[in-house]
């Protein structure tokens, strides 16, 4: 994974945004990360205030890690960069929309996306048929 080490003091993200957010009981948002151009979703990551802050002011994607309690910017130490073109929030606050254009293998595994490799078997279903009128 790429690391990026915590600043020793949090530059703080905007107020008027902070308060839009809907953290769950770790501080965290779950941010889905979409290619800008084709709409593939590539990623999931998590992302504090600082985190969220540093994405929106750096022009470089920055996830939290649950694992290694540590920043870490996409790209650092793989050459795999994420560079933003646009953050979006969801309706209720709890989910973030990260669109970029990413260099090289989103995934740690080398896959392009983390969603390539698992399908799980699914019934797919259709929508019912309009009635006439």
């Amino acid at each position: 994974m790429d690391r990026v080490e915590a600043s020793p003091e949090p530059l703080g993200l905007d107020p008027s945004v902070a308060a839009l957010l809907k953290r769950d009981d770790h501080g965290l948002v779950a941010a889905i990360v979409q290619q800008h151009d084709t709409g593939e979703v590539l990623m999931l990551g998590w992302m504090d205030d600082e985190a969220l802050h540093r994405t929106l002011t750096e022009g470089r994607v920055t996830f939290w890690s649950r694992s290694r309690s540590e920043y870490w910017r996409k790209g650092d130490t793989s050459g795999h960069v994420q560079w933003v073109k646009g953050v979006r929030l969801d309706c209720d606050g709890d989910a973030l929309l990260v669109t970029v254009d990413q260099e090289g293998a989103a995934c740690h595994t080398g896959d392009r996306t983390c969603f390539d490799a698992r399908m799980l078997p699914a019934t797919a279903g259709a929508p019912a048929p309009a009635a006439a009128g």
